[in-house]
């Protein structure tokens, strides 16, 4: 029953991920840098301390007493997989929801479970593998199948994006994703996959914040409430300077008080997808509570995520008009993405 809840909450979660985009749709008028960094406010640095005042007994006191290291490397931990979240929008605005997801989730998901016994590999401590480990054990080397067989889903998925490509004309293909750019999505989305895994490495280097929440008193299932606030924390400091740095050089400062525009409903929907970016780790901290391993969570949160943006991405027709033999391309890269998580899953359990 533990687990069923644990899938249910990262189902709602990864629900939450695959949709988030969705609201910046709604947003007239102002440059990606401008509504991405709104959302951002909420997502970052309003929800999280949000979250954890409504489920964890005197949080502050948590953080405060905590040692430099633990805080330390979960900020940078949030640095780090802040690039990956900000190259993650790049990659769904330059390759739609359906490829831009699809490829970064993938690179998202194999990396997610490698990072951390990369670093137990120069840092070892007691009870976590290392990728040496890794290498010598069955359920290791199944982790490293998947992630074999991640990288042939996306490039797969690549090659559906490039048959879409030469199928469709600048006018179609854009009808449906209005920046698409191949080649610079798929770089990016590779980048934003990297990085964006290091947030999974962020919550168990946070996992002393979540351990002594339970010690006061909190929720088990809110433990890692308190964790987000700092990892978060880096990955708002990434993308406030990179988004301020874009208003800058492209002069859209003027956006966030532009009476042409209609802010109030710009700073709603933002704020809306702010907030539902976040709700995905409110439920992912539940459910990791449930399933009771941070790995295993990790690739099932990935797999709701993928699946949601797909449907989304069919909603949106971003498929609409390429050839029989190119959606089945397509379908073929998502299956395979999806097994190689389930791999990494079975090789994590083990």
């Amino acid at each position: 029953m533990q687990a069923l809840l644990g899938i249910i909450y990262h189902t709602i979660g990864g629900g939450f991920s695959g949709s988030f985009y969705m609201p910046f749709n709604k947003v007239k008028g102002w440059s990606w840098e401008s509504f991405w960094i709104i959302g951002g406010l909420f997502s970052w640095l309003i929800m999280p301390p949000l979250a954890a005042y409504l489920t964890i007994p005197d949080f502050t006191s948590i953080i405060d007493s905590a040692s430099f290291k633990v805080k330390s490397i979960t900020f940078f931990m949030g640095l780090l997989w802040g690039i990956g979240g900000l190259t993650y929008g790049l990659g769904v605005r330059y390759l739609g929801m359906s490829l831009g997801n699809s490829v970064v989730l993938g690179f998202c998901s194999a990396f997610g479970a490698l990072v951390p016994s990369i670093y137990y590999d120069f840092n070892p401590e007691r009870g976590k593998a290392s990728f040496t480990e890794m290498l010598r054990s069955g359920g290791g080397q199944l982790v490293l199948l998947g992630v074999l067989v991640c990288i042939l889903g996306i490039a797969i998925s690549g090659k559906a994006g490039m048959m879409k490509e030469q199928e469709l004309s600048d006018e179609a293909k854009k009808a449906s994703v209005k920046e698409f750019s191949l080649t610079k999505g798929l770089v990016i989305a590779i980048f934003s996959g990297i990085l964006s895994a290091f947030f999974n490495f962020g919550i168990e280097a946070g996992k002393p914040l979540a351990d002594q929440a339970v010690v006061q008193g909190g929720n088990p299932l809110f433990q890692n409430n308190v964790t987000y606030v700092v990892l978060l924390w880096g990955g708002l400091t990434t993308n406030f300077v990179w988004c301020m740095y874009l208003n800058a050089r492209n002069k859209t400062f003027g956006d966030y008080t532009n009476r042409n525009t209609p802010i109030a409903s710009n700073v709603l929907f933002a704020g809306i997808a702010g907030s539902m970016w976040f709700l995905q780790f409110f439920f992912y901290g539940m459910g990791e509570s449930k399933l009771g391993n941070g790995a295993s969570s990790w690739i099932t949160h990935m797999a709701t995520i993928i699946l949601t943006a797909n449907f989304w991405g069919l909603y949106l027709k971003e498929w609409a008009g390429v050839s029989t033999r190119t959606f089945k391309t397509f379908v073929a890269g998502i299956v395979v993405i999806l097994l190689s998580i389930v791999l990494v899953g079975i090789g994590n359990s083990l």
